[in-house]
């Protein structure tokens, strides 16, 4: 399938075009579609281009489109008279091929958007695709998105959460005027998973009551069933715990699927190369060193041990939290011993990075680990279930 995408070199032409690209040359085996030639029509292409591009697409995919012009002219020139464009020529070429235009909730010409140059021009571009449906029996797929984020965003351009990414990843100032207008956020992954069930004829289907979605198998218009509702203080707390995280080393809760999840790819996406190493701080003896990863809000800490040769570490025990200790690299031994049991003997795990395991620190069981080499450093990832507290350790020393 040959597939034209008008707005290319824009923020969802872009992402669009590179998991096409992913399809087409094999790397990603899960969608349903065979893609063949992309056609990635930008500013830049000629006349000629777009014709040939009409004449052999099977999909199209109109992201063209003008945003923030200097001219509030512009909006209709480029939202409308590009999509006259596009249609004559794919009626010129005898092209009957479905299409799929990006709208925006703009479109509706309700509420806050009742004055929205931005939004006339978008529904007259609605209005003349739904018309060209009817006129040549093309599958139409018209699409109003909310606010979009994502990697590859332009700040100040695309969305405010680009901007605030860019900034705050650039330790650079923003500017919320009023923290609690609620907005409505479209993350660019879960659009391109739309977008590609658009491509394979399956699209969410539903009708418009101003903003909200009503959705229908026999709506005309389609839409994101993904999407995350939350004020602007709120998206800013999200964003700046996303940046904190590289001087508290404290990650925020990231569940599936949520908000802040994708917020903390998106910023990342923004983050300056320079700024991706975070230093560390290892805390030294002359037995090894010991250093704290990370913390997890509700999982615990996550720390990495370095044990000279021959040196024994640990030779406690807790009441409640509890760890687990993989070798990564070296030849150790793990003991452990029950607390409550004058008897109790001595459990042993022999651990080595050539077999690498994740062995159980139990809660009441005082344990140790030791580098059996006399040359090798022992290296071990820990996990604790909870973060180290000074003021409540639950850490008793005691020889296994």
């Amino acid at each position: 399938m040959n597939i034209l995408v008008t707005g290319a070199a824009g923020f969802v032409g872009k992402n669009l075009c590179a998991a096409l690209r992913n399809v087409r040359d094999g790397k990603d085996r899960t969608r349903k579609v065979a893609v063949g030639e992309i056609f990635e029509y930008d500013l830049g292409s000629t006349p000629e281009e777009l014709e040939r591009y009409c004449r052999e697409a099977d999909f199209v995919f109109n992201l063209a489109g003008v945003n923030r012009p200097t001219n509030p002219e512009d909006f209709m020139k480029g939202n409308f008279g590009f999509a006259s464009t596009l249609l004559e020529t794919l009626e010129k070429c005898g092209n009957r091929a479905p299409v799929m235009l990006s709208s925006s909730q703009q479109a509706s010409l309700c509420g806050r958007f009742g004055d929205s140059e931005y939004g006339r021009s978008k529904k007259a571009g609605e209005e003349l695709f739904f018309d060209y449906a009817a006129r040549t029996g093309a599958r139409m797929y018209v699409y109003r998105f909310p606010n979009l984020f994502g990697k590859w965003g332009r700040p100040n351009y695309n969305s405010a959460v680009a901007t605030f990414c860019h900034n705050l990843a650039h330790d650079l100032p923003i500017q919320v005027n009023d923290p609690s207008v609620e907005m409505e956020l479209l993350y660019i992954d879960d659009l391109i998973d739309e977008m590609f069930r658009a491509l394979e004829g399956t699209p969410h289907r539903c009708e418009f009551d101003g903003l909200e979605v009503l959705p229908s198998p026999d709506g005309r218009y389609c839409y994101c069933p993904v999407t995350h509702k939350a004020t602007l203080g709120e998206i800013v707390s999200m964003i700046e715990a996303c940046r904190d995280f590289s001087s508290t080393h404290t990650l925020p809760a990231l569940p599936e699927g949520s908000l802040q999840k994708k917020l903390f790819s998106t910023y990342l996406s923004f983050l300056p190369p320079e700024k991706a190493a975070i230093s560390l701080k290892m805390n030294r003896d002359d037995r090894g060193s010991f250093t704290e990863l990370m913390h997890l809000p509700d999982a615990g800490q996550i720390s990495v041990n370095i044990s000279k040769p021959g040196i024994t570490k640990g030779q406690h025990w807790h009441h409640s939290k509890w760890e687990l200790f993989i070798v990564v690299k070296g030849h150790g031994l793990i003991q452990m011993r029950d607390e409550s049991r004058s008897d109790a003997p001595v459990v042993e795990y022999e651990v080595s990075g050539e077999d690498i395991r994740a062995v159980y620190m139990l809660p009441g069981y005082t344990h140790n680990i030791i580098n059996l080499s006399d040359s090798e450093e022992l290296v071990t990832v820990m996990w604790a279930n909870e973060h180290f507290d000074p003021a409540r350790p639950d850490t008793y020393f005691d020889p296994v």
